[in-house]
């Protein structure tokens, strides 16, 4: 998939768990695991705003594209 999540990267720099992101964004512990791990079909605007905002981040720190081989 040519879309990576880099959220476990972010969690990380922020020193922040899952379990605090999903409770300061509002979103489920397993839809929050199903971003994650890369297994998301789709992530809405207001979700990616919220996790951009709890985590001081931009969209690209969070998504990244790479190339497919």
């Amino acid at each position: 998939m040519p879309i990576i999540i880099n959220l476990d990267v972010m969690l990380a720099k922020r020193k922040m768990s899952m379990t605090e992101l999903s409770e300061k964004v509002g979103v489920t512990m397993p839809n929050l695991s199903i971003l994650k791990n890369g297994k998301a079909k789709a992530i809405r605007f207001s979700t990616l705003e919220a996790i951009c905002k709890v985590l001081d981040c931009q969209p690209g720190d969070v998504l990244e594209y790479r190339e497919e081989e």
